[in-house]
This record gives C-alpha cells, structure tokens and sequence, in this order.
C-alpha cells in the first residue's frame, strides 16, 4: 500500500525528515487519525539503530499508531514486530510499517477507530430522581432531593467536559446515586471503563450489592461492575498446599488450617470474605496470595489460581470499584512505566471517582511509604532455606544439585544464620530506644544511643544484605541460562529481589539528611503473639506530586466526592493537602436534606473542665454515666485515645450494668463483628476510638446519643505529623491553623455525621470538651456543622435538657 493512502502529506514530509536525520536507521513514532481518515498527527519519539528501536509505551494511547522504519526496505514483520504488534493490537493501537522513502506502508494491525464521545444529557437525567421520575416508580414513599439532583447535573458536567469535579455531599444528600447514574450511562454511551475508589469495605458492598443493581435497573442497563480486591484477600493454593504439607510433617493437626483447605476445594472465589467462618489473622497470612512470593507464570497452579481468575472477571468489566490502597497500587505501576493503556493491578480505565475522598492523604501516605521489619526479612529468608524440626527446607534445596561447587550452598548457609542473627539482633537494640512514645522521629533524635543502636546496626544489616544478594546472584544466574523456566530459580530471584528492596530503604537511612521530601521513623509495633518488634519505615512528605502524576494529569475526569471535604464551608485545605490547589476544578457543596434542627440537639456543659485538668477525667465518667442512664444505652462513645476509653469503660461499666446496659469496647472483638452486635443489641453501647469515627452506619434506635469525649486533634509526636507541621512552619505557615486544625475539624464532622443516617433519625450530640466554646479556634468546628439546636449550659442544665428530649421522644 502507499503511503498517500493512509497519511497527509505534511506527515510523510515529516517522515522523511525524521528518518533522515536518524541517517537512516530505524525511528519509532507515535500517530493518530484525523477527521479525514488518515493520519494527521505525529510524535517521533525514539531512533535506534539499523536493525531495532526502543519501544515507549508510555507515549501510546488507546487509537493511536505505532510507525517505525525498516531501512532494509523489506517491509514484511519480524518475530519481534509480530509480538509487539500483538500485544498493542490488544490495547487497541495500530502497528505500521514503512520503507526509508516513505512511499510504501505495511499495515500489521489496525488502531482501534475511536469515536466521538456522546455527552450526557444533564436535564434528562436529572429527570430520574424528580418526584414523578423512574425512582419515584420503584419506592412509594420516595421523596426528590434537591441537592442530589444538583449533584447529579454536576458530574455529568464532569464527564462532558473532561473536569476535576470536587464534590461535599452532606449526609442523606444521596451521592452514591447522583454519580452512579450518570457514571453508568456514559459507559452505555461511550464504552469506556470507570474505576469507582471508596475507603472502607462497608461502602464497597453497599454500592455493588445495592447501589449499581438499582442505577442499572434505572437506566436499563446491562454494565458490568466487579468487586476488586488485593490479592491478600485470595487463598493461595500453593502456599495452602505448602502449609498442609509443614503441618503434616512438623505439627499437630489444626482444624482451621483443614477447614480452609477443604473450603479451598471447592470454593469458585477463594476469597476470604465468601468463607463461613472468620479465619485467624496468623493462619490466613500463611496461606492468602502475596505478590512478593508469587511464582507467575512458573506456579504449578497457574490454571486454576484464584488472584487470576479474579483479574480476568475485572477485566470483562466496565465498572471497577475499589479501595484507595489498591488503586494506588495500580497508579504506582502506571507511573513507573506500564503505562495508562496497558493492564497494571487493574485493567486500563479513563476517569475516576474517589468517594470518602476526604481520606485521599492517608491512603496515599499509607501507600507509597516503605517499611520493613525483623518478621519480613526472615519470611524471604526463610523461603531459600530455614531449618524446621532438624530439618532442612527452602527452596535452596531445589537448586543444590544445580550447583557446581556444593560448598558455596554451605557457606550461603552459614551468612543466611548470621543475617538472621542480625536482624534479630538490631530489633531487639531498636526496642531498647523506646520509652514512653511507641514512635521515634528519626530527623528530630540526636540521642549517641540511636547512632549506636539504630544506625550503625542498620547500615551493618544492608551491607550483609547485599553480600547475601550478590551471593545468590551468582549461584542462580548460570541456573538460569540453562533452564530459563525453571521455577525454583524463578521463586529465589523474587525473594532476592525482595531482599535487595530492604537494602535500598537501609541505603535511604544512610543518606537521611539528604532526604528533604521523606519522613524517616521507626515504631514499636506487637504481633499477634503479643511479641514486641521494631518497624522502620520511610513516608513521604508531600503526596501531591504523585496526585499530579498519577491521577489529575492522565485522567480525562477525576470525581472526587466526601460527606467532609470543608472546613467553615471551604475547600481550600483539603485542595491544599491533595494537590489541587494549582489544578483548575469544578467545586461545590451539596447541603444535607435532614432537618437537623428539629431532630437533634448539640449539648456542650459549660462547666466540665479542661481535658488536660486534673479533674477532667472524674467529670468525664460521672457525666457520661449519667447521660447514657437518660438514653437507656443505645449511645456510641467516641474516645481520641484508648488509655481514655480504657479508664473511662473500667470506672462506669459496673453502674451500667447494674441497669442492665451491655457495654462493647474496641479491642474485645474486630471491627464487623463488635459493630454488628452493636447494631443488634439495641440498648446496649459502644465505646470506640479512631476509626470508628467514620464509616459507623448504624441508622433508627440503635444509635440515640452520640458523644464526642475529645476534640480529634492527633497526636503531635506522630512522626509523620511533626515533619508536616515543621514543613509547613519553615514555608512561613503556622501548624496549628494550617494542618493540626483543619485536620481535626474533619475529622469532627465525620464523627457528628454518625448519629443521623435517616431522614427520621433524632438523637442528642454530646460533646465533653471545653475547648469548643472557651477557644477562640471552637468556633470553626461549631461554624462547620450544619444548622443545629445548640445547648451550652452547665452540666446539669444540660442532663436535664437530654433527659426530657428523651422522654418527650418516648412520649411521641
């Protein structure tokens, strides 16, 4: 075929410069349609040589196509072209080649013809949560929420105009439905695949068991929506089998351990959550899916691997929903060069909506920080060799007859119990540095202890490190050339890489002052067995580069909706902390619907003393009990500490009792189940702390009084919070007004926002803090709130406005 054919003239022209610049070897180029039909656009983006060219896929985007030259003039594909051709074809882009003239044009694959987008029509769809619109038809008693039908017209704005959308939607304001619906009919129209990232489980299922099934309905749709989860949420049938097979050699029978295993027979997910019973943390770590240890294409239950088999349900998917963690996860491979067209943790997806975005930073931050402790490294040393019962295992043992000098496995054996010596070792040294605090800010410590405990240790650790690495480097490389598939090779190079990860942290210890942009510090952590232990970790200061990178940049729309994103009715904070402060955005608020003046009062005692007084915890407990007597139970009461919740559980549980109110408290059980016997003994209470702040839906008689004990400022000596402070002081900002108050007001509001879930819920907010109303700084978390009935009178004024609130509730 010629060239005239398929390109404009100007593009052949271009060409030929280009090809003749490179002095006629092989250049790599990047092109697109036009409105004409032919190629009207292009990017040369590599030169190599007479016989090949880099490859970039970071410039290819879905429609494009790839041109490069073949200065032999033989246009017909190699192997290689083949194989490239392929896997692009696979992502939709086209695959050319041409001669050095530019005359003649070998098509391998067509591009995929992208079409016109088709907007959302905002009226029309709004038209669906009108009182006489499709919703009305499926409820009875439904009831058109003004702020949700602008919500609604809002993201369709989003989508049409390829916007960054912020979105506050207050509680009851209905947001799942205002971006579902029209997230889902511009996949009907245009075919591109959404990913929808929530934070917590609870909202997952609510939007996959509820919310999609009844948009879909809505709109008569037929997309298809997949749960994703990380892979730790998998059983891995090699490691099961691994962990049957130590157990039947080395231990006594463990029915847990053989329920899962026979559940594993013949379970179509081999997920964790679809299991009767709830597994212990310690057993299911041993046997759930973990990139760090999977042997890919080598394992020997490829075929039937649940991880996969869950990766190919997503990728037959238009809508993903996910959390924060493993969306990042995904970015992060995107940025690092897969690509934004090519499948990652997630297969490839065009626009984003972040719900419970107003926990962006933390996920982020919990994200991209790197740790290790004394427990990770042995678990990758163990997997090349470890001794159990007197006996030896690993996967040494896989490749001693491989080797050629039997002597150097021995001494690889003996650096192996010397690493682990070490580790060991440093770990016990690193909790010898920690007195009251379970964190040291590394930057801030200038203790002789920590250089001689801490740091010289740790540099003496990556040095063994990489002795050991290089070591084993070299046994398996000669492995490797004689069998490439082989599988036990495979699985020691991954934990040696793994281990070489760990080094290059202990490198950035190293070099801590050079370090601007991260936050060294180390914490004293407990395992599951109670056993003390030291984890270091490196964060970064600063997620808003990566925001930029990985999502605002790359992505057409990025919707980013929370009840709290405001303080005093202003974005500016949250943009400041998420990196969008320099980024052109859509912005609004979406007022709650709930009539919380008539259904709920706000009670603060004026006279209950300053939480750093003395006195403070007496009144606390005395107040406290006799509230919840007024409320029979049916309160949630949320602590900033569990010393706090400890003290104050042990000193009116007792007296509770005696009235026959059950009381839970965080860390009797885990999260679901302590919430579900909340929710279903209904005279009862729940005394929690920091993340039952947000994400508690516990709507009608359950949940009657709601008590704040403290103001939600975290903890000043938290590493990660002292650097961003220090940073914000040294760019001529105060701390306090910028970060340690903005951040607790949020944090306020998602706490108040537990108590009213429905429109007919009331209740009494309780809020035992002096602060709010005797600092000059109290009034941002009260001008945050919606429009409230507010009580501030001297306790007993106060118990006694509860008390008849409550009886007069009873009376109605």
């Amino acid at each position: 075929m010629i060239t005239s054919e398929r390109f404009m003239p100007d593009i052949i022209t271009t060409l030929r410069d280009a090809i003749q610049d490179a002095l006629g070897n092989e250049v790599f180029s990047v092109a697109h349609f036009g409105k004409t039909g032919k190629i009207e656009g292009i990017k040369i983006v590599a030169r190599g040589d007479e016989n090949s060219v880099p490859a970039l896929n970071s410039y290819i985007e879905k429609g494009d196509v790839v041109i490069h030259n073949h200065p032999s003039g033989i246009l017909s594909p190699s192997n290689a072209d083949l194989a490239i051709a392929s896997r692009l074809g696979d992502q939709g882009i086209g695959f050319y080649i041409i001669d050095n003239a530019v005359e003649n044009v070998y098509v391998v694959a067509e591009a995929y013809i992208v079409k016109d987008l088709v907007k959302l029509d905002e009226n029309t769809l709004a038209q669906i949560l009108l009182p006489e619109g499709e919703l009305s038809k499926l409820f009875s008693f439904y009831e058109s929420r003004p702020s949700q039908v602008e919500m609604l017209k809002t993201i369709c704005i989003g989508l049409n105009q390829d916007e960054i959308c912020i979105a506050e939607a207050g509680t009851g304001v209905g947001k799942s439905m205002a971006y579902l619906i029209p997230v889902i009919k511009w996949i009907q129209e245009n075919d591109e695949r959404i990913v929808i990232s929530t934070a917590t489980i609870n909202l997952q299922q609510q939007l996959i068991e509820k919310d999609i099934p009844l948009a879909k309905k809505i709109l008569h749709a037929d997309t298809k929506a997949v749960l994703v989860k990380g892979r730790g949420n998998y059983i891995c049938r090699a490691r099961l089998h691994d962990v049957m097979n130590e157990f039947s050699l080395f231990e006594e029978a463990n029915d847990e351990l053989q329920s899962i295993y026979e559940w594993a027979l013949t379970s179509k997910t081999g997920s964790r959550s679809d299991i009767s019973f709830y597994p212990s943390g310690d057993i299911w770590s041993r046997v759930c899916s973990e990139a760090d240890i999977c042997s890919g294409l080598y394992c020997l239950y490829r075929e039937n691997c649940f991880v996969l088999r869950a990766k190919r349900e997503a990728a037959s998917a238009q809508l993903l929903v996910a959390n924060h963690h493993l969306l990042f996860s995904d970015l992060s491979v995107r940025i690092e060069g897969v690509g934004h067209e090519s499948t990652a943790v997630l297969p490839p997806f065009y626009r984003i909506v972040f719900d419970e975005a107003h926990n962006i930073e933390s996920s982020a931050t919990s994200f991209f920080s790197k740790s290790f402790n004394r427990f990770l490294i042995i678990k990758f040393i163990n997997r090349i060799y470890r001794i159990k019962k007197g006996r030896h295992l690993g996967l040494l043992y896989g490749i001693k007859k491989k080797v050629k000098k039997p002597a150097v496995i021995e001494k690889l054996k003996n650096k192996i119990e010397e690493l682990k010596d070490h580790v060991k070792m440093l770990d016990f040294n690193c909790l010898s540095l920690f007195q009251d605090d379970s964190t040291l800010y590394l930057k801030k410590v200038r203790d002789p202890a920590v250089k001689n405990l801490f740091f010289e240790p740790l540099f003496e650790l990556e040095a063994k490190l990489l002795d050991f690495c290089t070591v084993m480097e070299d046994i398996l490389e000669p492995l490797e050339e004689a069998d490439p598939d082989d599988s036990v090779v495979f699985e020691c190079k991954a934990s040696v890489r793994r281990l070489r990860a760990i080094a290059e942290i202990c490198d950035k210890f190293k070099r801590i002052e050079e370090q601007e942009n991260d936050i060294f510090w180390i914490e004293r952590r407990r395992a599951g067995n109670g056993e003390p232990f030291v984890q270091c970790t490196i964060t970064p200061l600063h997620i808003a580069p990566v925001m930029k990178e990985a999502v605002y940049e790359p992505y057409r729309t990025v919707i980013l909706t929370s009840a709290t994103l405001t303080v005093n009715n202003s974005f500016h904070y949250w943009k400041s902390r998420v990196g969008l402060l320099s980024e052109e955005v859509m912005e609004n608020q979406f007022a709650s619907p709930f009539n919380y003046k008539e259904n709920v009062i706000f009670c603060i005692p004026s006279d209950i003393p300053a939480p750093q007084h003395p006195a403070y915890q007496k009144y606390l407990s005395s107040f406290l009990l006799q509230s919840i007597i007024c409320s029979e139970g049916r309160a949630l009461v949320l602590f900033t500490s569990y010393s706090m919740l400890n003290t104050t559980y042990n000193e009116i549980v007792p007296q509770l009792n005696q009235h026959l109110i059950s009381v839970f408290k965080q860390g009797d059980d885990d999260r679901a189940r302590l919430l579900e016997k909340f929710k279903t003994d209904i005279g009862s209470v729940l005394f929690a702390t920091d993340s039952f702040w947000e994400g508690v839906d516990t709507p009608g008689e359950t949940l009657e009084l709601l008590v704040l004990c403290k103001l939600p400022f975290r903890v000043p000596s938290d590493p990660v919070i002292m650097a961003r402070m220090e940073d914000i002081q040294k760019n001529g900002g105060n701390p306090f007004m910028d970060y340690s108050l903005p951040e607790a007001v949020i944090k306020f509001k998602q706490g108040f926002g537990r108590l009213m879930r429905r429109k007919s819920d009331r209740g009494v907010i309780l809020v035992l803090d002096s602060r709010i109303i005797h600092k000059q700084y109290g009034s941002l978390f009260l001008d945050s709130l919606p429009d409230i009935n507010k009580i501030i009178a001297p306790g007993p004024e106060v118990l006694i406005k509860i008390k008849e609130f409550f009886e007069n509730k009873n009376i109605n």
